[in-house]
């Protein structure tokens, strides 16, 4: 049997760096190190030409165990709904208003750090309960 194939999840945004470090707190992943030869991010950007630095950023599971995630600069800004979008699992197992609560709380600490709450979506006998939000540059992602 082959083993499953390794992927990276690509955002498109405006600022590279900003969102990267949004969805560290949003995951608890972490800022990788920079490449060999250079101390810090910054000095690697540095060394880019000009119309390539501040173009990309990574995070990455400090465990190994997730995807990296990679956020590129694009000229334009987001238009419509996102057609992929990132499902936080932080009421996993949890049902009614233990669910509801847990998404809440997360939903706080998000918007604490510029996430923005768009609308709680209630269980309906089919689905449990899922809170949608957007990160700082308006992606959508659910709190499910």
């Amino acid at each position: 049997m082959e083993s499953a194939m390794q992927f990276q999840v690509t955002f498109d945004c405006v600022e590279p760096e900003r969102v990267a470090r949004f969805w560290c707190e949003v995951l608890r992943y972490v800022v990788p190190p920079p490449p060999e030869g250079f101390a810090t991010w910054d000095d690697f950007d540095r060394a880019l030409p000009p119309e390539r630095q501040g173009s990309a950023f990574a995070c990455v599971d400090p465990a190994g165990i997730g995807p990296r995630l990679f956020f590129q600069r694009v000229p334009e800004g987001k238009v419509v709904k996102n057609r992929l979008h990132l499902d936080v699992r932080v009421g996993a197992g949890l049902v009614g208003e233990e669910r509801i609560a847990a998404l809440e709380a997360e939903c706080a600490r998000l918007v604490a750090l510029g996430g923005v709450r768009v609308r709680l979506l209630t269980a309906d006998g089919y689905d449990e309960s899922c809170l949608v939000m957007q990160d700082i540059e308006g992606n959508e992602f659910c709190l499910d």
